[in-house]
């Protein structure tokens, strides 16, 4: 249980946050004037490494092609039943730019991962970068 929770718990931490801040009614602007769309790609950007990292098992020899785009398509599902929640949310709507924004966060963040463990496995088996 404990190796669950310390795999899991962070992103599913990301999730609950994702799910108050999309339950909020009649949001007009986000604190400190930052974009939507920042936002929206930040925060799956987060999610999506977080996805990553437990897929993987936390170590980089774990993180593969697989495990980013398994990440990746987890963290678009999530968006878009955000999406969805937030059409229940007096205030809110479901947008389709702000999915397009999640699902760019959390490619950028699964690729970046997925370079990074290539040039540490290259590095560890003394191979240039």
């Amino acid at each position: 249980m404990t190796w669950f929770v310390a795999l899991w718990g962070p992103a599913l931490a990301v999730m609950a946050v994702i799910f108050v801040a999309s339950g909020l009614p009649n949001l007009q602007r986000l604190p400190g004037d930052v974009d939507d769309h920042v936002a929206h790609f930040a925060g799956y950007a987060l999610l999506s490494a977080l996805f990553v990292r437990a897929l993987a098992g936390a170590r980089w020899a774990g993180v593969t092609w697989r495990t980013a785009a398994l990440a990746w398509v987890l963290s678009v599902i999530y968006g878009a039943s955000d999406e969805w929640h937030q059409r229940f949310v007096p205030g809110r709507f479901a947008a389709v730019d702000d999915w397009v924004a999640d699902a760019l966060g959390a490619a950028a963040a699964a690729v970046t991962l997925l370079t990074m463990a290539k040039a540490i496995g290259r590095r560890r088996e003394g191979r240039e970068v």
